[in-house]
């Protein structure tokens, strides 16, 4: 096997719970080609065992994490059916590695988007709603101790994610200066707006539909889309209670527990 197999092998191993080291003996920090080659192949990987695509998120939406992994672009990664959970429900702590929750506005595609560039506008017209969001990002890197490489090379960190009940049109709603408040056990532990995810949700949501549409792979009726975090991510403990409200769209959460 070559580089990336390897890298590719050892990162699906890692799903079992057990972190292993960064990949710079196999990838380096900066290699973004050779970061999404690892994460395609385990992405054909998945789909032949019989997972399904529904959808992408985006990662390192906001420049300040951007700066500091020493990148000026964000990532992506896939969503998987069996990576979502419910609205409210429990998710047992031996599904994760060393989870992080993160809340996000979500959109949801009613028409394929063209596959040539997409503008702000086109995902606006192509989008038939939007949704609260909660990713529950992880990492099989141990101690989170990621690159840019290791990070879109392990499916952009990715573990779960939960989209909130109430679906609302774009129409009406300000995405830009909406407020998002993340709490754990009802105390407030992370806040942010719109604008922090690279300008404006949907501008990031037309850069993901741009570099898809590159590599061929267009965004269809039905994905959801991920569009990135609106503050900072919190660590996760089993027995909390999570639960994320963003201005405009409702609140969605989780329960994380032992199991």
């Amino acid at each position: 096997m070559d580089n990336h197999q390897i890298a590719a092998r050892r990162l699906r191993d890692a799903y079992g719970g057990k972190t292993i080291e960064p990949l710079r003996d196999l990838l380096d920090p900066l290699d973004i080609d050779g970061a999404y080659v690892i994460q395609t192949q385990n992405t054909r990987y998945w789909l032949d065992q019989g997972r399904r695509i529904v959808g992408r998120k985006i990662g390192l939406t906001s420049k300040a994490v951007q700066q500091q992994l020493g990148v000026d672009r964000p990532d992506f990664g896939v969503l998987f059916e069996d990576m979502q959970v419910s609205d409210g429900a429990f998710v047992a702590s031996s599904r994760l590695i060393q989870p992080k929750a993160e809340a996000e506005v979500a959109i949801v595609l009613g028409r394929d988007l063209p596959e040539g560039a997409a503008s702000v506008e086109a995902v606006l017209e192509a989008t038939d709603h939007a949704v609260a969001a909660i990713e529950i990002v992880d990492s099989r890197i141990a101690d989170w101790k990621i690159t840019f490489a290791d990070t879109v090379a392990d499916n952009g960190s990715s573990a779960l994610f939960v989209l909130g009940s109430e679906r609302k049109p774009l129409a009406g709603l300000d995405l830009y200066t909406c407020g998002m408040v993340l709490e754990v056990d009802g105390a407030v532990v992370s806040i942010g707006a719109g604008a922090a995810c690279l300008g404006h949700p949907l501008k990031a949501a037309a850069w993901l539909a741009n570099i898809l549409a590159e590599r061929r792979e267009p965004l269809r009726a039905g994905d959801i889309v991920l569009t990135g975090a609106l503050g900072p991510m919190v660590a996760l403990t089993p027995g909390q209670q999570v639960s994320a409200t963003i201005g405009g769209l409702g609140t969605v959460g989780f329960t994380y527990g032992k199991a």
